[in-house]
C-alpha cells in the first residue's frame, strides 16, 4: 500500500511539474526568498552579490579568486557562512535559477519510508519551465557564463596532447603561444646578471614537454606594447576590418540551427508526457527513456553549439563597436582592453601574430 501511495504522489508532482509548477527549497537559496503563496521573490541585497560573481567571472576571475574576495568582504554565502568554496561559486553560476527558468525533478526519492533522495541522472523524467519567476541575471549574460565555464575546462592543448587548464593570475595567461613549437609561454621573474625583470618563455624551455624548442625570449614590456600596436592597426584600417566582420556575422549566420532545436523540445515534451503515463510499465518505461536520453544528447550539442555561435556574434559586435566608437589611436596598454578583444599571441622569430576575440588577424613585425 505504501509503494502504491508513493507512486500515486510521484505521479501527481510530475503532473505539476508538466503544468509548470514549481516547489524549490529556498533555505539555502543566495538570491531569493518566498512570498506568502510560496512563489520566488527577489532578496535585493542578496541579488547584488549573485550578479558580483557573474560579473567577476566574466572580467577573467577564477572561482577561487571570487571566493576570497567574497570572505574579504565579510559576505556571507547562501548558508549564512562566512566561508565561500568554489563549489559554491560553480552552483550559483551554472544554476538556471537566476534566469528565472527552472528545471524541475533534479533529485528523487528512492525510498519513501526513509525519505532518502538521489541525483536524477535520467531515470526519472525532467521537467524544464520558462520564465517561472522573476530573473536575476540577463539571459544574455548567463549564456556567455556557460560558455566560459566550457571554455575554461581545457584552455590549450599541446602539440604533445598536453592539456592547460585556464589561469587568471595574469592577464596573458594561456593566450601566448610558441610559433615554433605550439606550446604556451609562461610569465618568469628573471634575474639576468643582476638585472630583474618580467619575461615570459615557452614552457618547453621550462620544463620537460619532450619538446625541443628554442624560441626568444620576450619581455612583458614588449608583449603589451605589440598588443598596443594590433589594435591601432586596426583602428587605422577600420573600414576593411568593418567589412570582414560584417562577412564574419553572415559567414556564422548561416549555420543556424534553433529550428532542429524546436522540434527536438516538441519531442520531448511528447515523451515525457508519454512517459508519465507509462511510468508503471517498466519496458515500455526503457524504451521511452531511451530516446529521451538521446534526444537529450543532440540537444546538449546543438545548445553548445548555438552557444558558441552567439558568443562569437557578441565578439564580433563587440569588436565593431570598439572600432566605430574609438576616434584616436591608444597611447598606452590596457588590460582591459585586451581581455575584451584579444584571443590569442602566437610569438615568431621575426613577428607576433595577434588574434582578436572577432576572428580577425593582425601581424606584428619587429
Amino acid at each position: 500500500m505504501i509503494w502504491v501511495l508513493s507512486q500515486n504522489v510521484k505521479l501527481g508532482l510530475q503532473y505539476r511539474y508538466q503544468q509548470g509548477e514549481i516547489q524549490i527549497n529556498c533555505a539555502r537559496f543566495l538570491g531569493y526568498g518566498k512570498d506568502e503563496n510560496k512563489r520566488l521573490v527577489i532578496v535585493p541585497e542578496e541579488a547584488e552579490i549573485v550578479k558580483r560573481i557573474y560579473r567577476e567571472y566574466l572580467e577573467g576571475a577564477s572561482m577561487l579568486k571570487i571566493a576570497r574576495g567574497l570572505e574579504a568582504d565579510g559576505i556571507l554565502n547562501g548558508a549564512g557562512n562566512e566561508r565561500w568554496h568554489t563549489s559554491n561559486i560553480n552552483q550559483i553560476l551554472r544554476n538556471e535559477k537566476y534566469i528565472g527558468d527552472a528545471l524541475l525533478q533534479k533529485t528523487y526519492t528512492v525510498d519513501f519510508l526513509t525519505k532518502k533522495r538521489v541525483k536524477n541522472n535520467g531515470l526519472v523524467p525532467q521537467y524544464y519551465v520558462e520564465n517561472s519567476h522573476e530573473a536575476i541575471i540577463p539571459r544574455e549574460i548567463f549564456m556567455q557564463v556557460q560558455e566560459e565555464l566550457i571554455r575554461r575546462r581545457i584552455v590549450h592543448t599541446s602539440p604533445n596532447g598536453k592539456t592547460r587548464i585556464f589561469s587568471s593570475n595574469h592577464c596573458f595567461s594561456q593566450i601566448v603561444i610558441c610559433g615554433n613549437c605550439g606550446e604556451v609561454f609562461r610569465r618568469v621573474h628573471w634575474n639576468n646578471r643582476g638585472k630583474k625583470s618580467i619575461v615570459w618563455r615557452c614552457v618547453s624551455r621550462l620544463e620537460n614537454t619532450g619538446l625541443f624548442c628554442d624560441a626568444r625570449t620576450v619581455p612583458e614590456s614588449q608583449i603589451e606594447q605589440v598588443l598596443v600596436t594590433s589594435i591601432n592597426q586596426a583602428l587605422c584600417d577600420k573600414d576593411a576590418f568593418l567589412v570582414t566582420l560584417q562577412d564574419n556575422i553572415e559567414t556564422v549566420i548561416i549555420h543556424e540551427n534553433d529550428q532542429t532545436l524546436a522540434t527536438i523540445d516538441k519531442r520531448l515534451e511528447e515523451l515525457q508526457t508519454e512517459l508519465v503515463k507509462l511510468a508503471n510499465s517498466k519496458a515500455e518505461y526503457d524504451k521511452v527513456g531511451d530516446e529521451i536520453y538521446r534526444l537529450r544528447d543532440e540537444k546538449q550539442k546543438i545548445q553548445l553549439e548555438i552557444i558558441g555561435r552567439d558568443e562569437l556574434k557578441k565578439r564580433i559586435d563587440d569588436m565593431g563597436e570598439f572600432l566605430k566608437r574609438q576616434p584616436t589611436a591608444i597611447t598606452e596598454y590596457d588590460e582591459s582592453l585586451v581581455r575584451r578583444l584579444i584571443e590569442k599571441v602566437t610569438v615568431y622569430e621575426d613577428k607576433f601574430t595577434v588574434e582578436f576575440k572577432s576572428g580577425v588577424t593582425v601581424d606584428v613585425n619587429e
